[in-house]
């Protein structure tokens, strides 16, 4: 793939939108949960374009699962690092509605790769040939997803 410039000076895997805010009722919180997504999307765009590396959680490479363990932990929700498989089964489902949110996680080929949901056109996730990455849903992704989870916010946000 021949990456393109775009405005921002990133390759054309590395533009990303940013995700719509939606305040629907199942929030906990508004103001918590909008300084939840401020944090989460700050800790996301730190790590973009990080190089992979299988088994590394940061701080300046990551395979899939340590990109997410490392994108929560920086927003103060603790848990522990495990893999793709073990992350979908440690999680509950969200709402239908709720799949393609930002934050969802949400996983591929047979649980072995995670990512965290942008919106309804895309995710991010440390891919093993461009590192940190957004990706869009397209017929090759949309074709691989397993499921979807949702990691609990009833942890503590920390204050910045």
């Amino acid at each position: 793939m021949v990456a393109a410039a775009v405005s921002d000076s990133k390759p054309t895997w590395e533009a990303k939108p940013k995700p719509t805010i939606d305040l629907s009722p199942s929030t906990p919180s508004s103001t918590g949960f909008l300084k939840f997504e401020s944090q989460l999307m700050s800790a996301i765009d730190q790590r973009l374009g990080s190089p992979y590396r299988w088994g590394a959680t940061g701080p300046n490479r990551f395979d899939c699962s340590g990109f997410v363990w490392a994108i929560y932990q920086a927003t103060g929700i603790n848990f522990e690092r495990e893999s793709a498989r073990s992350l979908f089964a440690h999680f509950e489902p969200p709402p239908v509605e709720e799949q393609f949110k930002f934050g969802t996680l949400v996983f591929f080929s047979g649980l072995t790769h995670v990512g965290v949901v942008a919106d309804e056109h895309g995710f991010y996730h440390a891919s093993r040939r461009h590192g940190v990455i957004y990706s869009e849903f397209n017929d090759y992704w949309l074709k691989r997803i397993d499921g979807f989870r949702r990691v609990p916010l009833n942890v503590q946000v920390a204050q910045k």
